[in-house]
């Protein structure tokens, strides 16, 4: 099958889930600066998983770059990472609303710890269809990344019952590992 409607197809649920996220921020009622502190809470859960979103969009992108073709295995399993992906918006809400209280924060690492292997699970099935001497194969190699992610999404949700400001940080380090441009593909299709 041809890989481009899972590409445009997902491309436009990660521009709604964006969307999606942004609308949970509202105005506040007074004109001063001060009356936007007490929406720091919500904005530093938004500016957390925009660029988890944006990551998982541009790893997204590059691995349907060296893809030629999907099955129906693959497209389950995109819609599977997209399924995980839209709980996203709805986790965000809860632990900025919250004040990153330890619940809300241990929902926020279960779903990374989901997407982490919902993106896993369709990596693997994808080297699976293409072959391991496939470009998208030698291009991810062991996958050290993404395996250690899920692993420090796992710590992290053990952590947060003792110190749910630990397991945030250990979500954000995750972050920017990832933030730092994945070159593997785009090595290889150079």
């Amino acid at each position: 099958m041809n890989k481009g409607r899972v590409e445009a197809f997902s491309d436009g649920v990660f521009a709604i889930l964006i969307t999606i996220m942004v609308l949970e921020l509202h105005a506040p009622e007074g004109n001063t600066f001060e009356a936007l502190k007490p929406l720091l809470p919500k904005f530093m859960s938004y500016v957390l998983s925009f660029i988890y979103l944006g990551i998982y969009w541009n790893n997204h992108h590059h691995l349907f770059q060296v893809v030629k073709h999907v099955n129906g295995k693959v497209l389950w399993r995109n819609i599977f990472l997209l399924f995980c992906l839209s709980l996203v918006p709805f986790v965000t809400a809860w632990m900025g609303e919250n004040h990153f209280s330890p619940s809300t924060v241990a929902l926020y690492g279960i779903i990374l710890f989901m997407c982490g292997m919902a993106y896993y699970f369709l990596l693997h099935s994808l080297i699976q269809l293409h072959g391991k001497d496939s470009l998208l194969a030698k291009s991810i190699g062991n996958d050290f990344k993404g395996v250690i992610s899920v692993v420090i999404y796992g710590i992290g949700i053990l952590l947060t019952f003792i110190n749910s400001w630990i397991s945030l940080g250990l979500y954000c380090f995750v972050a920017l590992i990832w933030f730092i441009p994945d070159r593997r593909i785009e090595k290889r299709l150079e």
